[in-house]
């Protein structure tokens, strides 16, 4: 299948106005296909050649001024459109379309709870052509028309207002003018929320399998909801511009959310079966939040090509956190970007794949190679880049070029020149200089303190930039409490230009200096050495999490850089964690104490005792939970006890109690993590995973089934999980994921060491097999990344020269070797130190 060019999509866009979509689709003919029938009406701007892309697995008609076209003359995923006249034409294709079960096109899903199918489409970046025919590009914007058989029992929703005709048909309000990527439909026997709020209909819609979950959570999401519409109608002029808000939980989502017009997806995880903390309560208000934002930035105005993809993810990104801070009870959500978001953006700008926020546009070629920038650079790093320069120009000034942006170029297409001139028109500062040194380039630059001492015993600061970029931040100085223990206070925070035209003056100098307090730029710190000291034994004393946030990310910084060994990140998770009282905090530096540091950054004979750490520090925390004040940080603790456990018998214990003492009681999720660890450790049999799996039939128990299956150290295991993932190709998106999650362990690199050099050509051909979708999914789950070895290294480079390898697949496998790398450089450093 060929991909759309950005000169081809240029020379159609000058050549074509497109009107108007009306597109049929009936949903009744099987389990493998749907029939779809698409009218396009459109205007040749002059006479010439184009053509309309289609991915059928029939195309039986098409049409062209009622002048029939040869089906056979599709070439690929092209019908060749010839001898175009100037004037108004009219397009008609008939086809038979496949059914997706990776997430991408129209993706079908039966339910193993009741047995109900669910449908629904995602299409972005072009992947409208597995639906409808269409002008699959951004800038080609029209109107559509959605009709919809299906069967009866369905409901049947999309972008506008759905209406049933009765016997199964539906149709749906016209929408305004959207991109060919936005069209969305979902159907299926869906369980259904509805309000109204100023004027307009909102709905809540999930599989009837999770309606208690829904119900249960209905008042949360719908708060959550309106309190972001009346925040972002007092941020911005332009009023919402579609005729509804439906926002459906789905099942086997690739994304987090997807921003539809009218119909926000989100992944049905979303709807929470199981006991979560309130920072998982804020992630999902805060992603309910960024799509949102989408209806304006994106939808309402939209790039032209998709070297702007951070125009759309940035600002979403960025308002997303703003305004569920400012609108819902979720008042700290930059201490979770702050030690979560902002290390996905850090780690990918310093990466050999990292690229401008917004690349030049001959670096997006393609929608192959633009697919590659949906990463933590167009998101975490383009949002921190937007913060900064909020903080720069003031929120004034930036929100009334937001406006003026909203208001040139609504239901229409815009770029960055267009975004930087509407910005420069409501500021005197120099916005285009800005956005040169921060959206051009890359890399992150690194801010040292340095203090000098005066004889009379005052000192000043000057901050050491490695990097181009000027920088606003604060600075705080902190002074230990000597009348409160360990306490520090503020002294005083101060803002900093960067760079500096002179020294700061210090006074008597502080105990603790931390460069970026209030994390408003984009930049790794580092510290000078009495205050490292400090923090040794005062960090969980900082009295603002989001100053311990700033803190937290730069130890994870440095020990990713080698400039403080593993064992020393431990040691302070070991002594300040267990009087931390920020869910974010504890859940992000857990995750990394885990996941980095024991699994991949300890040499292996040390690993042990990393584990013997994190579950010390989780027992503290479960000790001083008990009291149930806190059952957010209690869970946290208990879900990561379980996953650092290297002896089975405490949480066996917990397993066939149904309980951890004091609580909580094991509900599914809980469960399914127990008894995926007891499969590491090989301390369970197929036999408890089946009976596991009859008392939890849903989706997620099939899913957890998978896991715990391929995580068992038995040698036919391993080998049928192998089957699954690269041979069988029967598993769907999310079975595949969790396959693979469960299949490498690091307990068990002796085990599976002669799968290493055959997942390289093994998941270099599923990609190319099986499609963009799963090609991500084998380089980011299939991966081994528990083989820290040269070896695994050289057989990654050496797959890397395959000329054949898709786009998708390459940049995820190049990522995966440069943190392998990164990992074996971390534990190098660290055994030199060592010795030292």
């Amino acid at each position: 299948m060929s991909v759309l060019t950005r000169d081809e999509a240029q020379i159609r866009a000058r050549l074509l106005d497109v009107q108007r979509y009306e597109v049929g689709l009936d949903l009744t003919r099987g389990d493998e296909t749907f029939d779809s029938r698409t009218v396009i009406h459109f205007t040749a701007r002059a006479d010439g050649d184009t053509f309309v892309e289609l991915k059928p697995a029939t195309l039986r008609t098409a049409t062209l001024d009622g002048h029939p076209l040869d089906p056979t003359a599709l070439d690929g995923n092209r019908l060749p459109l010839t001898g175009l006249t100037a004037g108004p034409h009219e397009l008609h294709i008939d086809t038979e379309m496949r059914y997706s079960r990776t997430g991408e096109g129209m993706h079908r899903f039966t339910d193993p709870t009741d047995g109900e199918t669910y449908l629904y489409t995602q299409l972005c970046m072009d992947d409208a052509q597995r639906v409808f025919a269409n002008f699959d590009q951004p800038d080609l914007k029209a109107t559509f028309a959605f009709t919809v058989t299906a069967p009866p029992a369905w409901t049947v929703l999309g972008n506008g207002i759905a209406h049933p005709d009765g016997d199964g048909h539906w149709t749906i309000a016209e929408t305004p003018r959207i991109s060919t990527y936005l069209a969305a439909i979902a159907a299926g026997p869906w369980h259904t929320i509805r309000t109204e709020h100023r004027g307009l209909p909102f709905a809540l819609h999930c599989r009837r399998s999770l309606a208690p979950h829904l119900d249960a959570d209905a008042d949360e999401l719908l708060t959550a909801t309106l309190a972001c519409y009346d925040r972002y109608h007092e941020k911005f002029e332009e009023p919402y511009p579609f005729d509804s808000y439906d926002q459906a939980f789905v099942p086997e989502f690739n994304a987090g959310a997807m921003e539809n017009p009218g119909l926000v997806t989100f992944r049905d995880e979303f709807v929470y079966r199981s006991a979560v903390t309130d920072t998982e309560r804020q992630t999902r208000a805060m992603v309910i939040a960024h799509e949102m934002a989408h209806m304006w930035f994106g939808n309402l105005v939209t790039l032209t090509w998709w070297d702007d993809i951070w125009l759309n993810e940035s600002f979403a990104e960025y308002m997303g956190y703003q305004v569920c801070s400012e609108a819902t009870r979720f008042t700290d959500t930059w201490t979770d970007f702050g030690v979560v978001r902002k290390g996905w953006g850090y780690d990918a700008d310093q990466r050999p794949s990292t690229h401008p926020v917004a690349p030049a546009p001959e670096l997006v070629p393609d929608t192959a190679s633009a697919m590659l920038n949906f990463d933590g650079i167009s998101y975490a790093k383009g949002a921190s880049a937007l913060r900064q320069l909020v903080a720069w120009l003031g929120e004034k000034d930036f929100l009334t070029g937001i406006n003026t942006h909203f208001a040139r170029h609504k239901f229409a297409n815009a770029t960055l020149a267009d975004f930087i001139d509407n910005l420069a028109s409501a500021t005197e500062r120099d916005v285009p200089a800005w956005a040169d040194t921060w959206l051009r380039t890359t890399g992150v630059d690194t801010l040292r303190p340095h203090i000098d001492q005066a004889p009379d015993g005052t000192a000043t600061l000057t901050v050491e930039r490695h990097g181009t970029r000027p920088h606003r931040i604060a600075a705080g100085f902190y002074d230990h409490d000597l009348a409160a223990g360990d306490t520090l206070v503020l002294r005083d925070r101060i803002e900093l230009d960067l760079p500096q035209s002179a020294p700061h003056p210090l006074g008597r100098r502080p105990a603790l200096i931390v460069l970026n307090d209030g994390d408003l730029t984009y930049a790794k710190i580092r510290f000078d050495p009495e205050s490292w000291n400090t923090l040794k034994t005062g960090l969980s004393a900082l009295p603002e999490p989001l100053t311990r946030a700033v803190v937290w990310n730069a130890l994870r910084d440095s020990v990713r850089d080698g400039e403080l060994p593993p064992a020393a990140y431990l040691e302070a998770a070991r002594a300040h964690l267990p009087h931390e009282s920020d869910l974010a905090l504890v859940q992000g530096v857990l995750t990394f104490a885990t996941t980095q540091v024991a699994d991949r950054y300890t040499a292996p004979e040390d690993r042990p005792a990393a584990l013997a750490t994190i579950t010390d520090l989780c027992r503290d925390l479960i000790r001083r939970t008990e009291d149930g004040t806190q059952p957010g940080l209690r869970l946290t603790a208990v879900r990561h006890f379980i996953n650092a456990a290297a002896q089975p018998d405490t949480i066996r214990d917990w397993f066939d109690s149904g309980s951890v003492p004091g609580g909580p009681e094991l509900d599914p999720e809980l469960r399914w993590r127990i008894l995926g660890r007891l499969a590491v450790l090989g301390a369970t049999d197929d036999d408890v995973i089946e009976a596991e799996l009859l008392h939890d039939p849903s989706a997620t128990g099939q899913e957890g089934a998978a896991r715990c299956r391929a995580a068992l150290p038995d040698p036919e295991a391993k080998r049928q999980a192998w089957h699954d993932l690269f041979e069988a190709d029967t598993l769907s998106n999310y079975l595949f994921t969790a396959t693979a999650q469960g299949f490498w362990q690091p307990e068990q690199a002796d085990l599976v060491r002669h799968y290493v050099p055959r997942y390289f050509e093994a998941a270099a051909t599923l990609a190319e097999r099986r499609g963009p979708a799963m090609g991500d999914a084998a380089g980011r789950y299939a991966f081994p990344a528990y083989a820290i070895t040269q070896d695994t290294l050289h057989l990654g480079h050496r797959a890397l020269d395959n000329p054949a390898l898709s786009a998708g697949f390459r940049r995820r496998l190049a990522d995966q070797l440069d943190d392998l790398e990164r990992a074996l450089k971390v534990r190098r450093d660290a055994s030199a130190t060592s010795v030292e």
